[in-house]
């Protein structure tokens, strides 16, 4: 009953706790006087009854003050105020205990539901669930109510709530919790708010701008718009059409403005810049490209907006189709789209200039080029052509100009380069007169002064370099080629006599030390050809598949000795590398030339980093390299943190008998050997190199795929084996040579280990002599170079008459610079010159013992 009392006392005043205690006192006293004044009158027994009466209200008032049923209350103006104050209130408000049970409500909330009474009250959950629209709202804000979450739902009700509403309401309900002071638990706080005019004001604003919408979409021109990064942001449904794009599937920000404009159209939009703070709007003539990639030729009012500090903010754009010139237009307007189409599609820049050689209208390809230039600058002449020119090339392109000023007819063309401290870019620039300049009897004078054509020809420029190294050190390469093989044959007949010097003299003979003086010198010579050889590409390479990261494990004990203590050497390998086919000996001393090369230039210590790791195809292009070539590749980094190489150094230190080092600490081969082991092996190397920063050299080794035939080189024999091994025979041999001393020491070294030696110096002789010895010859030991008829043509003729003969090639260019004019299926042995009289020896031995 107390709790329907709460619900209802907001219909009336409510009385005070005082005033009931004062009822109950007065009731009190009266029944206590009763009883004092008729005690005579009354019996006993009606009188303990009285007073167990009296008893038990006094005990139940102090039950209730003690749990707060009976109180005291102060002032009640704050609640009336209060009340008030919500009744004032246009939101319907409910108050629930946690039991369900109303304890206020305002007026709205009455009207809301249309209650007429306190009967009629019902709570919001009790009248929204009636509702289908609205149950699922309540089902969710009654559940955040037990989870201690204030929520909020919106709803339409077809009907309203109460019957005198009429048609669709939209009402929005929130539920909050209101703490009690430090009893139970918190009041429920029920809104209910008719949000009907509010949602009539939003359709109709939808219902106005999609009005605009479809205007624009309608519309006869094309529009889109595009942020600062030049992504489409919005496309009208004309454009779409006329791009062929699928609307449905675009997305803001999902195109740029490079997908739709061809060429370099992109470079004209980007040139028409604001000033600060302002909006500017040009007119350009370009090509769109349609979905299917057909170009679509368009009239654009490209407007773009910038910020107070001058960056380009967002663009808007009108598109007119030019394609769609109906049949009435006549030839002129047809022929300026055919020429703004050429005009702007043409590869060469193009600019017209005005009797001061300032810039009066430009192409796409111009603006591409000179990118200082903005379209504002050539619409209102603010620059000179000249303006953009460096060095003696202004002084040639004023005389250029004054000639076509003068209506010259042949004017020369003129070469030079723009962005010097950047990335140079070479043009060859032509500037033309043009016919009528100044007026004459046929018409009135042209406004354009003179046409410029610039050509980039950066790349022209970068391939005759190219060519032109590649000529040169193709040239030199031939050379020291050339001269490694007179020396090879030198070498040679050096080496063979001190072998047979040292068979006849003792260690203890006073001479032997000067012989193995003079070996150990012709040794050190063939290293030196070696150089030559490598970096002419003709030394003798004999690759085998390698696992790099193996490799360099067993370099970095020598390379850390190599480089010092006050070098910090750092391998890094890279994972699951693929394998390379490799010399191992060359690669080797690849890496020991570029780390000393490193070390050298840390004269005061620093850090060596080894890298390793795989480039794919897709990854090639990342490094920008001219000249090389797109593969799999593993990438060998050899990084150092000295004192770099100055740029005009660095286009040279590939070049032979280049150096930078003192007199006598170097000789120049070092790094052209590089270039020329990387090159034979099928590789490509590069260095990067900034002054005080460092230098990295990079070598690419070409992925190698193996075979399933292939099987791991068979080890060499070990010294001991050599020393037991017998190197003496009975065959026949033919030995053929063109070099004297070579051929001599030969004859000697084989006769001596009891071989029957035949000698010949050409080919034409070696097969008049075989045919002398009616073909019994055992084996054929020739010379590659020869007069008269080489190695491979020898062999090619013998295998007609004795196709079994076995072969054996000496020569000091490397295998494969021969074995390619060999008849298919020949097969043959080769010793390298410069050679000793025990390899000889040990070669013919294992060819003869070859079954094969």
């Amino acid at each position: 009953m107390a709790s329907e009392y709460r619900a209802l006392g907001q219909m009336g005043p409510r009385p005070s706790a005082a005033v009931r205690l004062l009822i109950l006192g007065v009731a009190s006293l009266g029944a206590a006087a009763f009883l004092f004044f008729y005690r005579e009158n009354l019996n006993e027994t009606f009188l303990l009854v009285m007073l167990g009466l009296l008893a038990m209200v006094g005990v139940f008032y102090l039950f209730a003050s003690a749990i707060g049923f009976v109180e005291f209350a102060q002032n009640d103006s704050a609640e009336d105020f209060g009340r008030a104050y919500a009744d004032s209130m246009a939101d319907g408000i409910c108050i629930l205990d946690e039991k369900g049970s109303i304890l206020y409500s305002n007026t709205a909330y009455e009207e809301m539901i249309g209650a007429s009474g306190a009967e009629d009250l019902q709570s919001p959950e009790s009248i929204l669930s009636r509702h289908d629209d609205a149950a699922n709202a309540v089902y969710r804000l009654a559940n955040s109510l037990i989870r201690g979450v204030e929520a909020d739902e919106e709803f339409r009700l077809p009907n309203g709530l109460g019957a005198r509403d009429g048609g669709a309401h939209w009402y929005r309900v929130s539920v909050r919790l209101m703490a009690r002071k430090g009893r139970g638990e918190p009041f429920r706080i029920w809104r209910l708010a008719d949000i009907t005019a509010e949602r009539d004001d939003q359709e109709q604003t939808f219902l106005e701008l999609q009005k605009a919408i479809d205007y624009l979409d309608q519309a006869p021109a094309g529009f889109f718009s595009a942020d600062a990064q030049g992504r489409i942001q919005y496309v009208n449904a004309t454009l779409a059409g006329w791009l062929g794009m699928d609307l449905a599937a675009f997305a803001p920000g999902s195109v740029s403005l490079s997908d739709l404009v061809t060429g370099d159209g992109v470079a004209m939009l980007n040139a028409v810049r604001a000033e600060p703070g302002t909006v500017r709007t040009s007119t350009i003539d370009i090509e769109l490209t349609r979905m299917d990639g057909v170009s679509l030729p368009v009239q654009l009012i490209h407007r773009v907006h910038a910020d107070r500090e001058g960056g380009t903010g967002s663009t808007r754009t009108i598109v007119l189709n030019r394609s769609e010139l109906g049949e009435a237009a006549d030839d002129l307007r047809r022929s300026e789209v055919r020429f703004t189409r050429f005009f702007n599609s043409t590869p060469m820049a193009i600019a017209a200039l005005d009797n001061d050689g300032r810039l009066l209208r430009t192409n796409a390809p111009f603006m591409n080029l000179f990118g200082s230039v903005t379209d504002a600058d050539a619409v209102d002449g603010r620059i000179r052509f000249r303006e953009l020119l460096q060095g003696d090339s202004v002084e040639r392109f004023e005389k250029a100009f004054a000639a076509a000023c003068a209506n010259q007819a042949k004017i020369e063309p003129f070469d030079t380069v723009i962005d010097p401290d950047a990335d140079e870019r070479h043009l060859r620039v032509f500037v033309n007169a043009v016919a009528g300049h100044g007026g004459n009897a046929e018409g009135p004078a042209t406004e354009e002064a003179a046409i410029v054509y610039a050509m980039d020809t950066t790349e022209q420029k970068a391939l005759e370099g190219q060519m032109a190294q590649s000529q040169k050190m193709q040239a030199v390469g031939q050379l020291a080629g050339g001269i490694a093989h007179d020396f090879n044959n030198v070498l040679t007949a050096i080496i063979m006599a001190s072998d047979l010097l040292l068979t006849s003299h003792r260690p203890s003979d006073p001479s032997f030390p000067d012989i193995m003086n003079i070996k150990q010198n012709a040794n050190r010579a063939a290293s030196l050809v070696r150089q030559l050889l490598a970096f002419s590409r003709r030394q003798t390479l004999r690759p085998e598949v390698l696992a790099l990261t193996d490799v360099l494990a067993d370099l970095r004990m020598l390379l850390s000795r190599l480089v010092g203590n006050s070098v910090h050497l750092h391998i890094e390998h890279g994972r699951d590398l693929w394998p390379v086919k490799a010399d191992l000996g060359q690669f080797e001393q690849v890496i020991v030339n570029l780390a000393v090369n490193a070390r050298d230039a840390m004269p005061e210590g620093g850090d060596l980093h080894i890298r390793t790791r795989n480039v794919d195809t897709a990854n090639c292009t990342e490094f920008g390299y001219r000249g090389f070539e797109a593969g799999d590749y593993v990438l060998i980094e050899v990084a150092d943190s000295g004192t770099g190489i100055a740029p005009d150094v660095l286009e040279k230190i590939f070049e032979p008998f280049f150096t930078t080092k003192e007199v006598g600490k170097g000789t120049g081969l070092g790094l052209s050997m590089v270039y020329g082991i990387i090159k034979q092996t099928g590789g490509f190397i590069y260095a990067d190199s900034e002054i005080g920063e460092g230098t990295t050299f990079r070598i690419f080794l070409p992925r190698h795929i193996p075979a399933e035939s292939e099987l791991p080189a068979p080890k060499a024999e070990t010294p001991e084996t050599e020393r037991k091994r017998d190197l003496s025979g009975t065959a026949t041999v033919l030995l053929v040579e063109d070099e004297d001393a070579v051929r001599m020491g030969g004859v000697r070294a084989l006769t001596s280990r009891g071989y029957t030696v035949h000698e010949a110096s050409s080919g034409v002789e070696a097969l008049e002599l075989m045919e002398e010895l009616d073909g019994k010859v055992d084996i054929v030991v020739s010379d590659v170079v020869m007069p008269e008829m080489d190695g491979p043509t020898l062999l090619t003729e013998l295998r007609k008459t004795h196709p079994d003969i076995k072969f054996i090639f000496v020569s000091g260019y490397a295998e494969d610079a021969f074995s390619k004019n060999l008849p298919e299926g020949a097969k043959f042995g080769f010793l390298p010159k410069p050679f000793s009289l025990k390899q000889l020896a040990t070669t013919v031995k294992e060819m003869l013992e070859d079954d094969d």
